[in-house]
């Protein structure tokens, strides 16, 4: 059962969060004292928290697209802006009538992408893969029952009886610059893989080599969405359209998002 801790005790306990640099303390402190059972509990969890381990790590999950994604040390924390990509997936699925559609996650970290695909459609053929084993691990428990998660670099772990059959190839691969890096908060930068924030020397590197891929997997009309920044995004449209695919751009302003969706023609290849 959730602990409780008096008016006093909570202010005392926002503050000290606000004090180690905790933007939203307030909701941060309702979160640790929902997730305690005693006070000693509570305690180590706000102690993990000032020491900069990211909050959802210290709670164990992360709420994205109205969904619990759990998580585990040392795994990359799906962002906010990330559910623009999920929204405009759901908007472009469209596979033949009488099968689902066939999603694959690609670096997936948690399969938050997936996870959020399947629950907004209803009900997908779920492929998922990422080089990172703690990542495949989370995965695994996250998707469970409901899809396949595969570990290696990319398209290489995929069973060959995938290739031209994905509707929907989603993709949240790192895009930050290598020099860059270093300027990221340290909650990522101390407590995620590297492999998951650096994007290489000019920040696309990982989506150069996905878009190569992407046509030889795609079904024909299928779409891969990458998200980008709009530092990379000429970069990134341009590794798209490379890869043989129709490329167009998507932003949100309010969750400042951007998008790039490749589609396979619908002619095979």
């Amino acid at each position: 059962m959730p602990t409780s801790i008096s008016a006093p005790d909570h202010d005392a306990l926002v503050q000290r969060l606000r004090g180690a640099g905790c933007v939203f303390a307030e909701d941060e402190a309702r979160l640790l004292v929902a997730a305690a059972d005693t006070p000693a509990e509570l305690d180590a969890l706000v102690e993990r928290r000032v020491d900069g381990l990211p909050l959802e790590q210290v709670l164990g999950w992360a709420e994205f697209c109205g969904l619990r994604v759990g998580i585990e040390p040392g795994v990359f924390v799906p962002r906010q802006r990330t559910a623009f990509l999920v929204h405009r997936a759901a908007e472009l699925v469209g596979g033949p009538p009488g099968r689902p559609a066939v999603v694959l996650d690609m670096c997936c970290g948690t399969g938050a992408l997936g996870m959020a695909l399947a629950e907004r459609l209803g009900s997908v053929e779920l492929h998922a893969a990422d080089v990172e084993p703690a990542a495949v691990r989370c995965a695994r428990r996250n998707i469970a029952a409901g899809g396949h998660v595969y570990q290696g670099d990319l398209y290489e772990p995929l069973p060959a009886t995938l290739r031209g059959r994905v509707d929907l190839l989603v993709v949240n691969a790192p895009y930050v610059p290598t020099d860059a890096v270093a300027m990221m908060p340290p909650e990522a930068r101390h407590h995620e893989p590297m492999v998951a924030l650096d994007g290489g020397a000019d920040g696309v590197g990982v989506h150069r080599r996905v878009a190569a891929g992407a046509a030889r997997w795609l079904a024909p009309g299928g779409h891969l969405l990458i998200e980008t920044s709009e530092y990379q995004l000429q970069r990134t449209v341009d590794a798209v359209a490379a890869g043989g695919l129709a490329p167009s751009v998507s932003r949100s302003s309010e969750l400042d998002a951007t998008v790039v969706v490749g589609t396979r023609p619908s002619a095979r290849l």
